[in-house]
């Protein structure tokens, strides 16, 4: 059992960062793979990154791929996503994922789901 808040988001302009956190409730955690997702308005939920058990293994969609960077630290109970050279249409609303078990999960069947944290990018 896992309790997931998101926490980071904001408004920010084109080409700035963001880190977004999230904190994990449960005694298990070190045995979830962490996964974040993003839905902007209109859309499907989308993956985004994810990582193992370990953190010795991530997956990045293709659009974010050498902007953004999925971290986990099992002793604080936290994943994060830095988000570096942001564009508009990473605008979304994103959400902390995890999945019991070692291996990455990148499709919106998850064990549990955080509240989501609003990310707005300006042109």
């Amino acid at each position: 059992q896992v309790q997931l808040v998101e926490s980071g988001g904001g408004l920010v302009q084109a080409g700035g960062s963001l880190r977004l956190s999230c904190a994990a409730s449960g005694r298990t955690f070190s045995n979830y793979a962490m996964a974040w997702f993003r839905q902007a308005p209109g859309k499907e939920r989308e993956f985004v990154a994810a990582i193992s058990w370990s953190g010795g293994s991530t997956r990045y969609t293709d659009s974010v791929k050498g902007r953004f960077t999925i971290s986990r630290d099992n002793a604080k109970k936290t994943v994060h996503l830095q988000m570096n050279s942001l564009k508009p249409e990473d605008t979304a609303v994103y959400y902390c994922a995890a999945t019991a078990g070692p291996g990455i999960v990148v499709v919106t069947t998850q064990d549990y789901w955080g509240q989501g944290t609003q990310v707005t990018v300006s042109s």
